[in-house]
């Protein structure tokens, strides 16, 4: 048996806290740092930090910021926003992160993947695909905080990406970030079954079910989420959470 990891996934907006509804309107919760505190005590498995503005102004996530992270947690955590160099990855990487993620640039230039992963080993390359459904109502990838349609397939961007060398894929549903009304399942599944790397499935989640759905039902390796750790009640009160080792344990899978 294992038990698959579950990984709160933070959003970046001029060093705050926020989060999001099918990425707009964002909401502002606080220091990240605090949240990184709660979530030492509540022994998280990992944690995700994606700054959603660093692309839209051609910076990358603030390596102080990832720093003072690596300064206070005690747990793995994966870096995104706005890398588009080697030395981009070896500074966030010095500074503390254990990976870094990739998204716009390696859709501009997909070589880039290849040669971030013969650098630093596939293991530290993270990929997002940020999915929704265009104008003729198919599933597209989206870059620059879900702005602007690329119009690749997610199918064969991710049997791409995982040809380049990325070590792992989170897979992003636009339309159903922040509505906790479930992953986008099928999608998910699709993917997992397309690649031989581990699917992280991110975007939806409202419930303790719909992390178990995410990898019974999804075949992720992994699900993430947002509001489901840093919301409480039908208020959207803000409180960090995650579940306990009990909890966690009715997650866990055979093994084949």
């Amino acid at each position: 048996m294992y038990r698959p990891r579950i990984i709160p996934c933070l959003l970046l907006q001029h060093k705050g806290l926020v989060k999001s509804v099918q990425f707009s309107k964002h909401r502002y919760l606080g220091d990240p740092i605090n949240a990184v505190r709660l979530f030492n005590d509540l022994r998280a498995d990992e944690l995700i930090f994606l700054d959603i503005r660093a692309t839209p102004e051609n910076r990358t996530i603030d390596p102080d910021l990832v720093r003072q992270i690596g300064d206070e947690t005690n747990m793995p955590f994966t870096v995104g926003g706005g890398i588009r160099s080697l030395k981009n990855i070896e500074t966030l990487i010095k500074a503390g992160a254990e990976r870094v993620c990739l998204n716009a640039y390696a859709l501009e230039n997909p070589a880039f993947v290849r040669e971030a992963s013969d650098e630093f080993g596939a293991s530290t390359i993270v990929a997002c695909l940020d999915v929704k459904k265009n104008f003729w109502r198919k599933e597209s990838v989206y870059s620059h905080a879900g702005s602007q349609s690329t119009g690749r397939n997610p199918l064969e961007w991710a049997r791409q990406l995982a040809d380049l060398g990325v070590g792992e894929i989170v897979i992003q549903s636009i339309e159903h970030d922040g509505v906790m009304s479930g992953y986008n399942l099928a999608l998910t599944r699709q993917i997992a079954e397309a690649v031989d790397i581990p699917v992280v499935a991110l975007g939806g989640c409202g419930s303790f079910e719909h992390l178990r759905q995410a990898v019974t039902e999804g075949k992720a390796s992994a699900a993430s989420a947002g509001s489901f750790f840093v919301f409480h009640g039908p208020r959207r009160a803000v409180l960090i959470n995650f579940p306990n080792r009990t909890e966690l344990s009715q997650l866990a899978l055979p093994t084949d």
